[in-house]
């Protein structure tokens, strides 16, 4: 999952793993050994940096 995400997002995945290892980027969550995000929390993560770099 967190493969699709920074796809998504388009950033190399150990970017993503850098930013949730600091707290920032999308709010994840473990799912056993396995780190799942909800797309709701990565669409709000996009969303919060788009109107951060409008104001």
């Amino acid at each position: 999952m967190i493969d699709e995400v920074a796809a998504l997002m388009k950033i190399p995945v150990g970017t993503l793993r850098k930013w949730r290892s600091a707290g920032n980027g999308p709010q994840g969550f473990r799912l056993g050994k396995y780190v799942r995000f909800r797309r709701s929390s990565v669409d709000r993560f996009i969303a919060d940096i788009e109107a951060a770099q409008n104001q």
